[in-house]
């Protein structure tokens, strides 16, 4: 029979750890954004970034791997958005060529390991 870690909070799922770590910083990343983007782009961000980890959260309260499965695919979509808001942010230039490249590495490496639990939640849902 094969064991799986039981979690006593979403907070201890490393892929939520790793979403709030990016969230974060990315919030350090838009605090140099020009004023006049507070409720445009630096929102926009805000949100999205927000959106990963709450996605991940909600999903791990639900009852079915299927129902968890389907906010972390909202999760992946957020993440998807913040990449485009970060590839906006370097063609307005208000990041340069090196954040651009950092920031769509950490998004990557996030939506890898998002992608790999979704997979699990998959393998879980099937049995």
């Amino acid at each position: 029979m094969e064991t799986f870690k039981t979690y006593k909070s979403f907070t201890e799922l490393e892929v939520w750890q790793q979403a709030r770590n990016f969230k974060i910083d990315l919030y350090e990343l838009i605090q140099s954004f020009p004023t006049g983007e507070k409720y445009s782009l630096t929102d926009q961000i805000k949100r999205a970034s927000r959106s990963i980890a709450s996605n991940i959260a909600e999903g791990y309260g639900r009852f079915s791997y299927k129902d968890q499965m389907h906010f972390c695919i909202l999760a992946r979509g957020s993440l998807f958005e913040c990449q485009n808001h970060i590839i906006d942010a370097h063609d307005c230039q208000y990041i340069s060529d090196d954040a651009k490249k950092i920031f769509l590495e950490k998004s990557n490496n996030l939506s890898r390991i998002l992608n790999g639990y979704i997979s699990w939640l998959k393998t879980m849902a099937n049995k």
